[in-house]
């Protein structure tokens, strides 16, 4: 008799077959001009159970341009494990041909170049178009949204994630777990919650003072689709105190809690459900390494790391999606569940391209409802670039290198720290820089730009905290973004290295010389999570900044030396 497990391979080489068709033939098609919305979207319907994933949406409304990271390291062993490939190794994985729409759609390579040729991506009335056609062919279909969905831009910033919270209710999830949400404060956060036509999910998130799960949140709902009974267990951000203001949610505890959530697995089995998934915020490596120790799900929802991978990896009897984030993906997994059983899976990664995708009316005018009080205010022009400005990868990306300059030059420091944040679109060569381009990189509540000074020694230390908590190899060590940004200063890091011996060869730019430990030095930064910094808001800065430039220009940053071993 064929195991369980034969069924799951048997489903990977499905979902590797239907991603081939997906992904493969994109640049074939594009080649002929015959990239149509429904060949983004065919789908052979597959089994009894619909899945749809979105993630770290991060107040994405509209199309824009989304450069994949060019370094995103793996240590221990994730080394060279996806996510952990990039650009030609990335392409060679998943036979992705150079110049192709997933190309463009999936790597960093030759970005400015292809976006002038395929467009913008994601934006939710595109998004809209995708659930509406898969809820046609599977009216039950069951839409989750991987959280960092309240965060990130202007209006978001002004309506306290009222924006988001209107737009989201109209595409109707069944279902949300949490991250950057709490930065709005927990008052808000209940208020928003206390209204959503929607389950509010996280095992992990507790009361503080009484070390037992919040009362504003479920660990799980029971739900059906296909005849089958479906537990879905929320996972949000494990690390929110450590990555985030803690005096933002004082009342809130986190965690993994993988063994609190082995006993949800069991609840939720207890009580008849047929297939369990996990909508998780803990980041891929974490979410791949709690499979391996909690028995009983059968699929991960994974975010928070911004992976966009076009097939699942299986873990066990567990497989892991990863679905990008900015809207600029949707996931479709289809499941054959039979006698309370995962017998296999179809999975598509669906690429939001803007320009193929035909907008949703209904939603269009509802995101306009929202963006129309601040339009003004959004599409001022504050300057143009020469340069491609991006932010992802484990180091500096160009968008924190302008970021930087502007808090040398604005702030009169010697080096400057921007926070090694995912989220935040790209601009193109070209582009004018709008009000509303420098939020999406900059939006958050904490944005005051400080200025202080610090020893070379507490700016090594500062390193190789940040260092630690991206390299360190046991996952659930790794408790914050990428890794901090810096300017008007080099360094060398060796990734192999234990904390404390990672970081060396610090350098102030501006001399030449070696950063001296007893030294003090002018630095500037933002996003800082200690209650009461005093500082103008970033992005008052950076516009500043931009103003006086007129143009931006950059030279390629070559200030970091990264030894991998």
């Amino acid at each position: 008799m064929i195991s369980r497990r034969d069924f799951l391979q048997v489903g990977m080489a499905a979902s590797a077959l239907v991603g081939a068709s997906g992904f493969g033939n994109w640049a074939r098609l594009a080649a002929q001009q015959t990239l149509t919305q429904d060949q983004l979207l065919d789908f052979d319907t597959f089994g009894n159970v619909t899945l749809i994933h979105v993630t770290d949406i991060h107040a994405q409304m509209k199309p824009i341009y989304f450069r994949e990271p060019e370094i995103n390291l793996g240590v221990g062993e994730n080394k060279g494990q996806v996510p952990h490939i990039t650009g030609a190794e990335f392409k060679a994985r998943y036979g992705v041909a150079d110049g192709s729409p997933s190309a463009y759609a999936l790597t960093y390579n030759d970005f400015s170049a292809l976006g002038r040729e395929y467009g913008k991506v994601g934006g939710l009335d595109r998004v809209a178009t995708v659930v509406k056609s898969i809820r046609a062919a599977r009216p039950d279909a069951l839409l989750l949204d991987g959280g960092d969905t309240w965060h990130g831009s202007y209006t978001c910033y002004q309506t306290e994630g009222q924006d988001m919270v209107n737009v989201m209710n109209a595409l109707a999830p069944d279902a949300m777990t949490f991250h950057w949400e709490f930065t709005l404060g927990s008052d808000r956060v209940r208020e928003l919650i206390e209204g959503l036509p929607f389950a509010a999910l996280g095992q992990n998130i507790f009361d503080a003072e009484w070390d037992e799960p919040a009362e504003s949140f479920e660990s799980y709902k029971m739900m059906e689709a296909g005849g089958v009974k479906i537990g879905v267990i929320g996972q949000a951000f494990p690390y929110m105190p450590i990555a985030n203001p803690g005096w933002m949610f004082p009342e809130y505890s986190f965690g993994i809690r993988d063994e609190r959530m082995q006993e949800m697995v069991d609840e939720v089995r207890a009580a008849g459900a047929e297939l369990v998934v996990c909508l998780s915020h803990n980041g891929f490596d974490v979410d791949k390494k709690m499979a391996g120790r909690v028995q009983g799900i059968d699929v991960i929802l994974s975010g928070h790391t911004h992976d966009a991978l076009p097939e699942p990896v299986v873990v066990g009897d567990t497989i892991i999606i990863a679905s990008g984030s900015n809207g600029k993906f949707v996931s479709r997994v289809d499941l054959d569940v039979r006698d309370g059983q995962m017998m296999g899976f179809r999975h598509k990664l669906i690429p939001i391209f803007s320009d193929v995708i035909e907008a949703d009316a209904e939603m269009t005018a509802l995101i306009d409802e929202q963006r129309a009080p601040y339009l003004g205010e959004l599409e001022e022009v504050i300057g143009t670039t020469d340069t491609e400005l991006y932010r992802r990868g484990n180091f500096n990306g160009s968008w924190d290198d302008l970021i930087c300059d502007a808090l040398i030059s604005e702030r009169e420091a010697d080096i400057a720290m921007s926070p090694g944040v995912r989220w935040g679109p790209s601009l193109l060569p070209g582009d004018n820089i709008t009000r509303e381009d420098i939020w999406n990189v900059t939006s958050m509540t904490y944005p005051n730009a400080y200025r202080t000074e610090m020893t070379g020694e507490f700016i090594h230390t500062i390193l190789e905290d940040v260092a630690d908590n991206l390299f360190n190899p046991d996952p659930y060590y790794q408790q914050g973004g990428d890794m901090v940004r810096i300017g008007g200063m080099g360094y060398r890091i060796d990734i192999t290295k234990p904390q404390g011996s990672r970081i060396t060869e610090m350098t102030l730019l501006k001399t030449g010389e070696a950063i001296d430990p007893a030294k003090t030095y002018q630095v500037a930064g933002w996003a800082s999570v200690n209650e009461g910094t005093e500082g103008p808001p970033i992005w008052d800065v950076v516009e500043s900044h931009i103003r006086k430039l007129g143009t931006v220009t950059l030279d390629p940053n070559t200030s970091v030396e990264v030894v991998q071993g």
